[in-house]
């Protein structure tokens, strides 16, 4: 499956995936540990500092661990990964570009509020 229309596939189905507010609440928190965690990996790798590198595999990990917990008190389970290409795609995709289009088009506020926030 393309970008395009993997992206068009995570934001049709994407709040029915995510409708635990515990979830969401970790999302709002671990997606941009994820993205720092990526961000200092990366910088760590071209200027060679082997121990940052360290601390951005463990941030991203330890957002994906939390995250995947937050997921199992999902009412609708995501679907499956069909692989480790998969898995690696839909992953960086829902956390660089899903995740951040549903906070900022308003939908995890609405979500949040649909499911007993005040």
């Amino acid at each position: 499956m393309s970008t395009s229309p993997l992206l068009r596939t995570q934001s049709m189905g994407y709040a029915r995936y995510h409708q635990s507010r515990s979830n969401l609440l970790l999302h709002i928190v671990f997606v941009p540990l994820f993205l720092v965690g990526n961000v200092t990996l990366l910088l760590a790798l071209i200027e060679r500092r082997w121990l940052v590198a360290i601390i951005g595999i463990a941030l991203t990990g330890l957002s994906l661990a939390i995250q995947g917990r937050g997921h199992a008190k999902e009412p609708v389970p995501v679907e499956p990964f069909t692989g480790p290409v998969n898995a690696v795609a839909r992953i960086l995709r829902e956390q660089w570009v899903t995740f951040p289009r549903f906070v900022f088009s308003g939908g995890w506020r609405q979500a949040l509020r649909e499911n007993g926030a005040p």
